[in-house]
């Protein structure tokens, strides 16, 4: 938890997707005691409604500030979510368990710890938080808690502020040991409002209203389920 005795609160980079985790994170960070600065990308996925989810939110909780960083992965693709491939609808937890799914974008938490880590520094700010789970984490390699420990060990080597002493940086990933029903009942009890989130990797185009399909959708609905609790989004008929 930040030390905020006697002192202003410190600034921190959280990465806001607009998702239920994400926003969860969030409102962890201010829990503990740190004046959140939000970080959002465009980076050409197709599930772009998740933006307008992540301002909406950063209105609503007041953060202290909240950019948007615009690139496009589409240049790329290799993902689900950036390309023509679809994304994969009706998956058991048996399924989800297993490899890693095409939803998965080729080094997308690298690039976006790499923005926070960027930003961090110019706020003098050394704490980031982001919203990676390694339970129910669909297979990405760059939500496991490995992953997140080399990331604090290279920034810590990255940056004029941690090499000349000055500021050392810590990832915080508070969600990434909790399943969805954890996450869920942590942010509840936060005052979280989960109306304003979206994590539907396929929204309708029209609406916007969640698939209930897609990973990202069955693992949502399964932490409501879970905690006896009705999603409040809208999803497809």
């Amino acid at each position: 938890m930040a030390d905020t005795t006697g002192s202003e609160k410190p600034k921190a980079v959280v990465l806001l997707s607009g998702g239920l985790d994400s926003t969860t994170v969030l409102a962890l960070a201010r829990e503990q005691g740190f004046l959140p600065c939000a970080l959002t990308f465009r980076y050409g996925q197709r599930h772009e409604i998740e933006i307008d989810a992540a301002r909406k939110i950063a209105r609503a909780t007041g953060v202290e500030a909240h950019v948007v960083v615009d690139f496009d992965l589409r240049q790329f693709g290799g993902s689900a979510l950036t390309g023509d491939l679809a994304v994969p609808k009706g998956r058991s937890a048996d399924d989800m368990s297993h490899g890693i799914p095409v939803t998965y974008v080729p080094a997308r938490n690298t690039i976006f710890l790499s923005f926070a880590l960027a930003w961090a520094e110019v706020l003098g700010a050394g704490d980031i938080f982001a919203g990676m789970n390694a339970v129910d984490y669909s297979g990405y390699p760059d939500c496991r808690p490995e992953y997140i420990e080399a990331f604090e060990r290279m920034a810590n080597l990255a940056t004029k502020a941690a090499v000349e002493g000055q500021q050392r940086v810590r990832i915080h990933t508070p969600l990434i040991r909790l399943s969805k029903a954890e996450i869920i009942r942590t942010g509840l009890a936060l005052g979280v409002d989960y109306a304003l989130t979206n994590s539907c990797y396929d929204p309708a185009p029209a609406s916007g209203a969640a698939c209930g399909q897609c990973d990202a959708c069955l693992l949502r609905l399964k932490g409501f389920a879970e905690n006896g609790v009705a999603d409040p989004v809208a999803y497809v008929k």
